[in-house]
């Protein structure tokens, strides 16, 4: 049955994640997760549900690069389809193939992509994997790439793999894809949180943990040894950079943690530099240090570059950073010709929901081997999706509900959508009259809109305050007021009083929420733990 797409939306929804420091690293020290979330309708009410993962700010950009490609139109040939998003003659101007274009490809793409599978009642893994090898190939552009993989190569790797195909697949419902954590040392963990998530994930069966590092050499060699010593020998220590350093530089910082085995050392240095990558792989070889890269490699001729320049010995290759299915499928397969194995990108929102699928397809269909292979895993956001991941022993289980699993709950969406959500609970004095501090000192100040959230010891105000106090800088108790324009105040709060020192350095680790009105996000803590309206306290 053919469906109509009768219509393209395009959301930008966004989770406070940085208030509790989750994904902070060397190099995005408040990551806010967020992704511009698109979903298809259909004629005969069948949707298609797709997204591509950002960091918080920005967001809105992709969105608007999402609806500028919500105008082409689909073609049978999804080779062609595929091409037409990527090669539009005015648009591919902003890429071409990289940066948010391509992420807002990846959008639509995966939204597609899911649509496709629901209508075939099957979880997109289990979709690709009936595929015949043809099939498969008729979804990958081969533009760019036939120096390193010709298509009738790609081919000839998935007819070789069709044999013990049934039987791979038999393995991975009966035991799941093999996976290591992220999730117990982002890079902000107190030591104390760091032991007890590493305590728990060694209860529930993880046997392979990421840190991350890049910040500090004497924090990191404290912290990678107070991470190997909580794991044991016989377990696997990866650490991840997040393109922080300079090629000399990394090769220095890597080698001064080589005392604690880590199989790999992840985005050394910068994400476009192959050669770079290939110096630091030279270097650190003797010591049996790979590099691991890719979450930030944009297209598939990039990762063709990595892997003729030997510069990478795991591919990290992410759902929503290439050009969703069709690009990935191009990568999985110039990783298995060079031999090097594949270690996907995932956490943030959704993105092992997505990779998950891939996994999946790449062992049953393409490399048939385990060995040195492993996905990533971050427990975060899970709860926001209608079909979330399922881990089971530190291995993913095969999703067994139609489509690409990136489809979020409304509520959620709702509840979180950037700029008019109600992520957090709207504190009942909105519209009435504040008295801020001494009167006289501090005339009143008209609240039009005050949320108020919990997260942990952390309670979030964000005010935005017209007729505001005349000049510069309040300090009222546990607030401040700052004026971000003569009519529009902003109020933020924190633990205690303050000096000016202080009070700057909040100032400068504050992020602008919202270019009109001016938000600003709070992530101090407060005194009390009360849901209470914050204000309430003036």
């Amino acid at each position: 049955m053919l469906h109509k797409i009768i219509s393209l939306t395009v959301r930008d929804v966004r989770f406070p994640t940085s208030l509790e420091q989750h994904g902070s690293d060397a190099m995005h020290t408040d990551p806010d997760y967020s992704a511009a979330y698109v979903v298809i309708d259909t004629d005969c009410g069948l949707k298609g549900f797709g997204l591509t993962f950002t960091l918080g700010k920005g967001t809105e950009i992709v969105v608007c690069a999402v609806e500028a490609l919500a105008g082409l139109g689909i073609v049978s040939d999804f080779r062609g389809f595929y091409r037409l998003l990527t090669s539009d003659s005015q648009m591919r101007w902003l890429g071409p193939e990289k940066g948010v274009i391509h992420l807002a490809t990846a959008a639509v793409l995966n939204a597609v992509w899911d649509l496709w599978a629901r209508a075939e009642g099957k979880p997109l893994w289990k979709l690709l994997v009936d595929m015949n090898p043809k099939q498969v190939i008729s979804c990958i552009d081969f533009r760019y790439i036939t120096d390193a993989l010709t298509e009738e190569e790609a081919l000839d790797i998935l007819v070789k793999a069709q044999e013990d195909k049934q039987h791979r697949e038999e393995e991975m419902l009966k035991e799941g894809y093999p996976a290591y954590t992220t999730s117990c040392a982002w890079l902000n963990y107190p030591d104390q949180q760091l032991k007890q998530l590493c305590t728990d994930a060694l209860k529930s069966g993880w046997t392979k943990f990421k840190v991350k590092v890049g910040a500090d050499l004497q924090d990191d060699i404290r912290r990678c040894r107070l991470i190997r010593k909580m794991i044991g020998p016989e377990n696997t220590l990866m650490i991840d950079a997040n393109q922080r350093w300079d090629v000399a530089e990394a090769i220095s910082w890597v080698s001064s943690l080589a005392e604690f085995k880590p199989l790999w050392i992840e985005e050394p240095t910068s994400p476009d530099d192959i050669l770079g990558h290939a110096a630091i792989s030279k270097a650190l070889a003797p010591l049996g240090i790979g590099v691991a890269t890719g979450e930030q490699c944009h297209n598939r001729v990039m990762f063709k570059q990595f892997l003729q320049a030997s510069a990478l010995q795991f591919v990290q290759i992410d759902c929503c950073r290439l050009g969703s299915v069709n690009e990935n499928l191009a990568v999985l397969l110039m990783a298995h010709k060079f031999q090097v194995p594949v270690c996907p990108h995932a956490g943030g929102v959704g993105l092992c929901e997505l990779v998950q699928h891939l996994i999946l397809f790449d062992y049953i269909c393409v490399s048939a081997s385990l060995s040195n292979r492993m996905c990533e895993y971050v427990d975060h956001l899970h709860e926001h999706f209608a079909s979330p991941v399922v881990i089971h022993g530190a291995r993913y289980m095969p999703p067994k509900d139609p489509g690409y699993s990136c489809e979020m709950l409304e509520s959620s969406v709702q509840r979180h959508q950037y700029p008019e959500g109600d992520s957090s609970d709207v504190c009942d004095h909105v519209g009435q009259k504040c008295v801020a501090g001494d009167i006289e000192r501090h005339p009143e100040a008209h609240i039009t809109r005050a949320l108020v959230q919990l997260t942990g010891q952390l309670t979030v105000a964000h005010v935005e305050l017209t007729q505001g106090v005349a000049g510069g800088q309040s300090h009222l108790g546990q607030f401040f007021f700052l004026s971000s324009t003569p009519d529009v105040w902003v109020c933020f709060a924190v633990s205690q009083p303050c000096d000016t020192f202080t009070f700057h350095n909040l100032l400068s680790r504050t992020q602008r929420r919202h270019s009109t009105s001016c938000f600003l996000q709070c992530r101090y803590r407060l005194l009390s733990k009360s849901s209470a309206c914050s204000l309430c306290v003036l």
